[in-house]
């Protein structure tokens, strides 16, 4: 995995500026905590402004697309985070987990460093609606390979609160489901190339070609109609937080 980020990396600070709504969302589920640590934090999106942050990210190319700040910075893994026992007030991890290579350690190693809330930006697996999956229909399963089930959360951790973030249709952070209502931006490799499930995906020709075929047609737009003034849509993402 440190490899893959280190290839898709390359302009990824580019194309996955936090969204500050999403962000304030984020921001309200860590609560009162002074300090916060941001595991998986690649280049540093979402991380809270005003607290005492510390990152973990295992890519080196990751790290040095971060922008300056006071942020305390080590290059390592959520598995065997580098810290003493409840050495934090509260840890985040953002659109992270699915690349770690034990969930369940990852999350108790949060769990041992931290003295209150943790919170997630996730995926339900289990979603189902999200139009992309038409056309990509392996998307589904890797989800269901990749992501921990919300059932998960609760197991590890005890009682969570799990939250709906419905993503604005002009979405900043490039992530998977930013473009719901700009689907012509799937067919542009740049912007494939920050998102980690086309990579996993591999060739993807077959389901770019009948994109790309429905938009010259219009039959994307007759198809997909109801979204088009849609202010935001739930794609699946949730925000999972311990009480």
């Amino acid at each position: 995995m440190n490899a893959l980020y280190d290839t898709i990396g390359l302009n990824y600070a580019n194309l996955r500026k936090p969204d500050l709504r999403i962000a304030a969302r984020i921001e309200q589920a860590l609560g009162s905590a002074r300090t916060v640590l941001n595991v998986g934090a690649g280049a540093g999106s979402y991380e809270p402004t005003k607290r005492q942050l510390t990152a973990v990210e295992p890519s080196a190319e990751m790290i040095q697309q971060r922008a300056a700040s006071d942020v305390t910075v080590i290059q390592g893994s959520a598995e065997d985070l580098p810290f003493a026992d409840k050495s934090f007030d509260a840890s985040m991890a953002i659109l992270t987990i699915h690349h770690w290579s034990d969930q369940e350690k990852g999350v108790m190693e949060m769990r041992r460093v931290t003295r209150g809330k943790i919170v997630f930006l996730t995926y339900d697996p289990s979603f189902r609606g999200f139009w992309l999956a038409d056309y990509f229909p392996e998307l589904v399963t890797l989800d269901e390979e990749q992501m921990p089930r919300i059932a998960d959360y609760e197991s590890w951790l005890g009682p969570v609160d799990v939250s709906a973030v419905p993503i604005p249709h002009d979405c900043t952070d490039g992530f998977l489901a930013a473009y719901w209502q700009r689907p012509a931006a799937y067919l542009d490799e740049r912007v494939r190339a920050a998102m980690s499930s086309f990579w996993a995906l591999g060739n993807v020709s077959e389901g770019l070609g009948k994109l790309e075929t429905d938009l010259n047609s219009g039959a994307w737009a007759q198809r997909y109609s109801q979204l088009l003034n849609l202010e935001d849509l739930d794609c699946g993402y949730r925000l999972v937080a311990t009480r």
